[in-house]
């Protein structure tokens, strides 16, 4: 069964005047927080012996962890296409033909985490964008210089090229 779903994006650029615009989208993300309950119970000590008070104090330890872990990995998808934005402002303002070449790498120097945490946080995201929705993996290309050496281009255009050469040539040939 070959079931196609639709695809809602993670993160919406949309061009506001001269910039670019970032905005998450949180529908799906849960509203993380802690329970006044466990805080309450902390400080009623006397109905609550100390092992259920260290218990409540580790849960709540981890709890605190998940929702800071959570609001880190959004803070660093919404920086990551902060950089896709710079390295790319010409291919959203003027098209395939304008991506350049841009690696993980980069991306991970520039906004001063591992290439493996750029890498995590871009797997199977989407971004809609004025050019279209893309997969955030989209951008990242290596590029092939031109053969006098001068500026390269991202393979996502040559491959978009080579589709278009592909598809007008007679199928009967």
């Amino acid at each position: 069964e070959n079931e196609s779903r639709a695809i809602v994006p993670d993160i919406y650029i949309h061009k506001v005047g001269d910039d670019y615009v970032i905005s998450l989208n949180e529908d799906g993300m849960p509203k993380l927080k802690i329970s006044p309950y466990y805080r309450q119970l902390l400080k009623d000590s006397g109905n609550v012996t100390d092992q259920t008070k260290g218990y409540i104090q580790d849960k709540l330890r981890s709890a605190v962890w998940l929702i800071k872990s959570v609001h880190q990995r959004q803070r660093t998808i919404y920086r990551v296409v902060e950089c896709i934005i710079k390295f790319q402002r010409e291919f959203l303002d003027r098209g395939l033909q304008y991506m350049k070449p841009m690696v993980l790498k980069d991306v991970a120097a520039e906004i001063g985490v591992h290439e493996s945490t750029v890498s995590r946080v871009t797997s199977s995201k989407y971004v809609q964008t004025p050019r279209g929705m893309f997969e955030l993996k989209y951008f990242f290309s290596t590029g092939i210089s031109n053969s006098d050496g001068s500026d390269s281009v991202a393979t996502e255009y040559i491959k978009e090229k080579v589709k278009k050469i592909i598809e007008s040539e007679d199928s009967k040939k």
